[in-house]
C-alpha cells in the first residue's frame, strides 16, 4: 500500500496549481489531505473520481475556508471514522480515520500555536490527542498516523536549530512529540533515513524554499506492530502545490 500525506494549504488553490496531473502520476492507493480549507459542496468531486479515488471522505471545520482534513482511497474502507469525539478537536475538521484489513490510516491536522490563545489550544489538543490515540490502540493496534503536526522533533528537523522560542520547536512540543513516538510509534522518514536532514515545509517569506531554510512538520507515524512492513519513506519536495509538500510511506500487505 503507497500513502501520500500532503497538507495543501486549500485544496481549491492546490487543484488550481496542477495537484490532480501529480496526483495521477505520483499514484497512491490512499491520499491524506490537511488544511483543505472547503466544504465538500465546494468542490467538483468527479475531478477526483476520474482520477482513480472512487472512495473519498471529506472532515471540515465548521469556520469556512479554514483547517480541514480529507482521505481519498482507491481501495474501500471497512468503516470511517470521522473526529474522535472529543467537541473541541472536531469543531476544527483535523481528525479523520479509515480502516482497512490489516491497517487503519488517519489524517491528522494539529493545530499550530501562532499565539498564546492558540499555543495554549495547542497544547490541550496534544494532551487530549494522545489520550485518545493511547485508548485507540487498544482495539486497532495496527495504525498509521499521517500529517501535519506542527512540531519538529528534532534539530536536524529544522535548518535553524537555534529557534527554540518559536512555536514549532518549543521544548514542550519537541517532547511531547518524543513522548508520543515513544508510546508506540515509528517515525517512518527517520526509522529508514537516520541521519537525512530533509524539510516538508517552508514559509512564504525570504525566498524561503529557494534556500531550503525549512522544517520538516509531516510525518507518517507507523504503530510498531507494523515495523516490519515498512518499505519505503520519502519527502517529496519537487511537489510545488503548498507551502508544504507531501510525504509518502509504503508498507508491504
Amino acid at each position: 500500500m503507497k500513502i501520500i500525506s500532503y497538507n495543501v494549504n486549500g485544496i481549491r488553490a492546490a487543484l488550481n496549481k496542477g495537484f490532480i496531473d501529480w496526483l495521477k502520476n505520483a499514484n497512491p492507493d490512499v491520499v491524506c489531505l490537511q488544511e483543505i480549507k472547503a466544504l465538500k459542496e465546494q468542490l467538483d468531486l468527479s475531478i477526483f473520481e476520474e482520477a482513480g479515488y472512487q472512495y473519498q471522505y471529506w472532515f471540515s471545520a465548521q469556520k469556512k475556508g479554514y483547517s480541514g482534513v480529507a482521505i481519498l482511497s482507491k481501495i474501500e474502507p471497512n468503516h470511517v471514522e470521522y473526529g474522535t469525539g472529543i467537541e473541541s478537536m472536531d469543531l476544527e475538521g483535523r481528525n479523520l480515520r479509515v480502516d482497512f484489513d490489516g491497517v487503519s490510516v488517519m489524517s491528522l491536522y494539529l493545530p499550530s500555536g501562532t499565539n498564546d490563545a492558540r499555543l495554549d489550544h495547542k497544547l490541550e489538543y496534544m494532551d487530549m490527542f494522545q489520550n485518545y490515540i493511547n485508548d485507540l490502540k487498544q482495539d486497532i493496534p495496527n495504525l498509521i498516523i499521517c500529517g501535519d503536526y506542527n512540531i519538529c522533533h528534532e534539530e536536524i528537523d529544522i535548518h535553524n536549530p537555534k529557534m527554540k522560542g518559536v512555536s514549532g520547536f518549543l521544548p514542550v512540543e519537541r517532547e511531547w512529540i518524543g513522548n508520543f513516538i515513544r508510546s508506540g510509534f515509528i517515525d517512518g522518514f527517520r526509522y529508514l533515513h537516520p541521519d537525512k536532514q530533509q524539510y516538508s515545509w517552508w514559509s512564504y517569506r525570504a525566498n524561503a524554499r529557494a534556500n531550503n531554510k525549512g522544517w520538516r512538520l509531516d510525518y507518517t507515524m507507523v504503530a510498531k506492530p507494523l515495523q516490519e512492513k515498512i518499505q519505503r519513506a520519502v519527502i517529496l519536495s519537487e511537489a510545488v502545490h503548498s507551502d508544504h509538500c507531501p510525504v509518502l510511506l509504503e508498507i508491504s500487505n
